[in-house]
């Protein structure tokens, strides 16, 4: 299998989204088609995606929803549960670590780190928050290797060349700055606000 395209990878989540609910809806078999019309995706974009990892549907029957499911899953490695650590505990990140959708789907926030001392000590659903000063041997000795930014831009580069340098591979950024991190890291922005701006262009 080659390099599969990383726009490719960023759709298996949707799909993997929509899998779960249509086994909310108790369906065993989908069609691309189906998939298509739930997700508004060309039906030829999504066997076209799936191809790049294997053949999981059969003639006249389609897909069965488990087993893609299941699939997909293992694909995007999160048929298993992963530590994230969080660093910012300001509004943005208190929000963060209550939001109950990251631990249904796996992802656990196991760590806080924050800069300011009044704030430390305090915990979110029993998660402490700690100095940032204690990222290094923390992250080292838990080997955490997914961390969410939640501090402002001034603070970013810095605060992400120190989770790097501790041994984390992914980061989820909501500083409104691009980091410059080695390219074995692999880095995802949510900024609400360019979303927010670039939707305003169609309202003139």
């Amino acid at each position: 299998m080659g390099e599969v395209p990383d726009i490719v990878i960023g759709r298996l989540p949707i799909y993997l989204r929509a899998l779960k609910h249509l086994m909310a809806a108790d369906k065993e078999f989908t069609s691309s088609q189906e998939l298509g019309r739930i997700l508004g995706i060309g039906s030829a974009q999504i066997r076209k995606d799936l191809s790049h990892f294997g053949e999981f549907g059969k003639q006249g029957t389609g897909y069965e929803i488990s087993y893609l499911s299941d699939q997909i899953s293992k694909i995007l490695n999160v048929d298993r549960d992963w530590s994230v650590a969080l660093v910012g505990f300001g509004d943005l990140g208190q929000a963060l670590a209550h939001y109950a959708g990251f631990a249904s789907k796996g992802f656990h926030i196991d760590i806080i780190f924050d800069n300011d001392p009044a704030k430390l000590g305090e915990s979110a659903k029993g998660t402490p928050v700690l100095d940032v000063s204690q990222i290094g041997p923390i992250i080292a000795e838990r080997k955490i290797r997914i961390a969410i930014i939640a501090v402002p831009a001034s603070a970013a580069q810095a605060v992400a060349e120190q989770l790097v340098d501790s041994g984390i591979r992914a980061i989820l950024s909501y500083a409104p700055i691009t980091l410059k991190l080695p390219e074995y890291v692999r880095v995802q922005y949510i900024d609400p606000v360019t979303h927010l701006q670039r939707m305003t262009y169609y309202l003139a």
